[in-house]
């Protein structure tokens, strides 16, 4: 019988020689793909633990600034809260103050009506009122002037006021009854203008 020796390696002589050969042919060589295959399988290892302990490592940072956080989000939903409270308190307080403001407004204004009016009486020259009734959006007034001018002059000086958008004479004609000197008696509709 014929042995071929197919690794190229000589013989051994004894036993001790034999096993060792038998490991160099259980690992390999340096260069055998075996040797290589088992080098690549421990670096993937090594390199898939270290990634491993650096992922465990950012997820305690992260549990750690999530905790932060959520302590954080509780105390500014508690100042979001107080704010949101006290900004519906100024809000309640402005509508009160408005509605008061409204109202004093309200109060004051038969009193600048009746001032206007006086005072635009008292600067027009040879007119009287008779009568003035507060309609809500107009006022109708009833005077006596001494000329058709005088009651001219009155609408002008009303219509400077601003407290009037729009003036219209409803009636004016001549009374009789004074015999010694002219009178002229008129009624006047003012509508107020919007403040």
């Amino acid at each position: 019988m014929i042995r071929i020796n197919l690794l190229g390696q000589p013989r051994p002589k004894n036993k001790r020689a034999a096993a060792s050969a038998a490991a160099v042919m259980e690992m390999g060589e340096v260069g055998s793909p075996k040797l290589k295959v088992v080098v690549v399988v421990l670096l993937v290892g090594v390199l898939n633990m270290a990634y491993w302990y650096r992922l465990d490592k950012e997820k305690h940072s992260i549990a750690a600034k999530m905790q932060v956080a959520e302590q954080r989000n509780r105390e500014l939903a508690d100042v979001k809260a107080r704010y949101l409270e006290r900004q519906r308190q100024a809000e309640s307080y402005k509508r009160r103050v408005d509605v008061i403001d409204k109202l004093r407004a309200s109060q004051s204004g038969p009193v600048n009506l009746l001032n206007t009016i006086g005072d635009t009486i008292n600067g027009t020259e040879a007119v009287w009122l008779n009568t003035m009734k507060d309609q809500g959006s107009s006022v109708d007034i009833e005077g006596m002037a001494l000329s058709a001018d005088a009651v001219a002059a009155l609408i002008l000086n009303l219509q400077k006021t601003g407290y009037f958008k729009n003036i219209e004479i409803k009636e004016t004609f001549q009374d009789d009854t004074f015999k010694e000197m002219q009178a002229f008696q008129f009624t006047l509709t003012c509508e107020k203008a919007k403040s």
